[in-house]
């Protein structure tokens, strides 16, 4: 018998309890993040109270995923893995309360998840409930086993004390070195702060903080964007002053330094070629003062109706939604064709971004699901696509164009290589540093190749990678 609700099952009327297990089971058979699968039950959760406790659950849960097991299976008497999927995430929930949540009474937490797991019975095919309970409460009586030496074990200590599979904390141990890669597990571990972008088309930043001030919000400038706020506790987005009205974006700071590389000037024409959900693409509009289109191609339906309704809020009237797979420019180069001033065959672009599709290493604390889906062979699946994206649209820039070719990831298999073989393949191509294009107090984070790299930062950004690159005129 399965241990699973189907995927979609109606839980209207649940306790958010209910709701973070019924997502973290989707999370195990889907490939949709936990942003979708928590739209997916927006309905379910109306009270504001109820769906912060769901999202704590749900991304605390697998950010801690690695910390949790390690104390569940020192209780337990048989390894967390041998059990059904359903009760292996019963308790992991009830023990990251446990664990991570002060402000829940341990008997609250226990006695929830004890009840929640007798819910399930019929699904498992028996009552655990026992089980948990007297797991969960070893888990309380019984003091933690030491953490592993950090000096003997490197990659079993950060890996326990971040809750980061210990593939990866390897990995990064053998690329960073000790003291880097603790600085990454620790990013990758810790709830981020809500980080706006503020539409500089509708008011300035010192305007929109003044704006939060008086609605009794508090927030502050970002360190390194000079368009960023970070607010300091969380906020309903949609309930914010300004955002029906198009004030801001909700965008990482390190992510709202791309489109300032690229540097778009008014009147040029550019091609955004992995638009959705359009954050860098309205960034760009706004730079350019909506003068000049900004093609924005993506092949996903759903996230290209998101790219237009941010558009609309934002007053992106510059940007041209175009759905379809970037890697075949005569099949959505059809509508750019009809354009005047890009007829030619392929279309002609003065800029060209590249934000391609990417492990996404450098985001996992807002996409924790992330970790427990990939592996070593993620990379080459990933820099083969990223490889056939950039030889796609190579041909569409003009000579003396200029191109960024980024990322949410700083692996190098999905970084310089990429754009170090790239340009071997594409002798009319350079390299150039980003640093003029960037404000001084990113200086810090431009490599000795002259890319843009934040990963493992202290200054509360994403790990995001950029390279600017020019064709030859």
């Amino acid at each position: 018998m399965s241990d699973e609700r189907p995927v979609g099952t109606d839980v209207r009327g649940l306790s958010p309890r209910s709701i973070a297990l019924s997502i973290l089971l989707s999370c195990q058979r889907t490939d949709d993040t936990l942003d979708e699968l928590i739209e997916q039950r927006a309905t379910s959760i109306p009270q504001p109270r109820d769906r912060s406790l769901v999202m704590e659950l749900v991304y605390g849960t697998l950010r801690r995923q690695e910390t949790v097991d390690w104390r569940l299976d020192a209780v337990l008497a048989k390894p967390l893995h041998r059990l059904p999927i359903v009760v292996q995430i019963l308790l992991r929930l009830g023990a990251y309360q446990l664990l991570f949540l002060d402000r829940i009474p341990a008997s609250a937490a226990v006695n929830e998840t004890v009840l929640l797991t007798k819910s399930y019975a019929k699904q498992v095919g028996r009552d655990w409930s026992g089980l948990v309970n007297g797991v969960l409460r070893n888990l309380v009586r019984v003091p933690a086993p030491p953490f592993p030496d950090p000096v003997s074990y490197p990659a079993q200590s950060l890996s326990i004390r971040y809750g980061i599979p210990i593939w990866l904390t390897e990995r990064w141990l053998g690329r960073m070195g000790l003291e880097e890669a603790e600085l990454a597990c620790r990013a990758s571990s810790t709830a981020p702060n809500v980080t706006l972008r503020v539409n500089a088309n509708r008011l300035t930043r010192e305007e929109f903080l003044e704006k939060l001030r008086q609605a009794g919000i508090p927030a502050h400038p970002t360190a390194v964007s000079p368009v960023g706020v970070v607010l300091e506790k969380g906020q309903t987005v949609t309930a914010l002053p300004g955002f029906q009205s198009g004030d801001f974006y909700v965008e990482d700071e390190a992510a709202q330094l791309i489109p300032r590389i690229l540097d778009p000037q008014p009147g040029e024409t550019v091609l955004d070629a992995c638009a959705a959900p359009g954050g860098k693409a309205t960034h760009l509009a706004e730079l350019m003062g909506n003068r000049g289109p900004i093609y924005a191609v993506d092949r996903k339906t759903l996230r290209m109706d998101l790219l237009r309704q941010n558009c609309g809020r934002l007053g992106a009237q510059s940007v041209v939604p175009i759905v379809g797979d970037v890697r075949t420019p005569s099949e959505w180069a059809r509508v750019i064709t009809r354009e005047p001033n890009l007829h030619k065959d392929p279309p002609l672009f003065d800029r060209i971004l590249v934000d391609a599709p990417c492990s996404g290493l450098g985001v996992l604390r807002r996409h924790p699901e992330a970790k427990w889906r990939k592996d070593n062979s993620t990379f080459a699946r990933h820099q083969a696509l990223q490889a056939e994206i950039l030889a796609s649209v190579a041909p569409c820039l003009r000579p003396g164009g200029v191109l960024v070719y980024s990322t949410c990831s700083a692996e190098t298999e999905e970084t310089e290589e990429v754009v170090s073989s790239f340009c071997k393949g594409h002798h009319d191509w350079t390299h150039e540093s980003v640093a003029p294009w960037l404000p001084s107090t990113a200086l810090p984070f431009v490599t000795v190749s002259g890319a843009l790299s934040t990963m493992g930062n202290d200054c509360g950004m994403d790990g995001f990678y950029a390279a600017r690159l020019r064709k030859k005129g």
